[in-house]
């Protein structure tokens, strides 16, 4: 049964965020949480090969799209089924061999349609599994200063705040300030099309 699932937002971004995970991501096992659709984690198992790209979605709808997709690239032998994880079940239930690899954690468009304790959550346990050196990627819009970047970026916040109040466009400094808290340095922000952005994390102990 097909069961995939199109989110538009992918087809646009996915190229000039993996240029951002070339710059990373040489070997080992890649987290993506919240991986949604599936569409990002296939496409990015094909274009690095090397790699191993385990997607997880607390959502089953989702997980049931990622295997499809998984099955309709052909990527069965490739890429693992997605794990059901929800950031804030802790602790996080992953397979030994997937924690023994592991070398980059990647969220995207997650934190702004999840509730705080979720970015919260997502640093613990990033900073609980990475060793030193590794890297947690966040990709997505945020505020500067608690200010907005653009007026697309305003109405946008205010859409995905009627729906749920406790959604809402994060604001880097206190993002960043969770990195902190769970051993993460802010390592490099770069700005992306659409108005957003990549946010490089690194763990500098543990």
């Amino acid at each position: 049964m097909d069961n995939r699932l199109f989110f538009p937002a992918t087809q646009r971004n996915r190229d000039c965020i993996g240029d951002v995970l070339s710059r990373i991501i040489k070997n080992g096992s890649i987290l993506e949480i919240g991986s949604g659709s599936g569409e990002h984690g296939v496409f990015f198992q094909k274009r690095f090969p090397e790699i191993i790209w385990q997607t997880s979605d607390p959502d089953l709808l989702n997980r049931k799209s990622i295997i499809s997709w998984i099955e309709y690239e052909e990527l069965s032998s490739e890429m693992p089924p997605p794990l059901e994880l929800d950031v804030e079940k802790v602790p996080w239930l992953l397979p030994k061999q997937l924690v023994n690899s592991l070398e980059c954690i990647v969220s995207i468009n997650m934190i702004h349609v999840a509730k705080w304790n979720c970015t919260v959550e997502l640093f613990k346990g990033a900073g609980q599994l990475l060793k030193k050196g590794r890297f947690l990627i966040l990709y997505g819009p945020f505020k500067i200063c608690n200010k907005h970047i653009s007026k697309s970026n305003y109405f946008f916040d205010n859409s995905i705040r009627a729906k749920n109040d406790l959604w809402g466009i994060r604001n880097i400094e206190e993002v960043s300030k969770e990195a902190k808290k769970n051993s993460f340095c802010q390592k490099n922000i770069i700005r992306m099309p659409a108005n957003n952005f990549s946010i490089i994390y690194k763990k500098v102990s543990g």
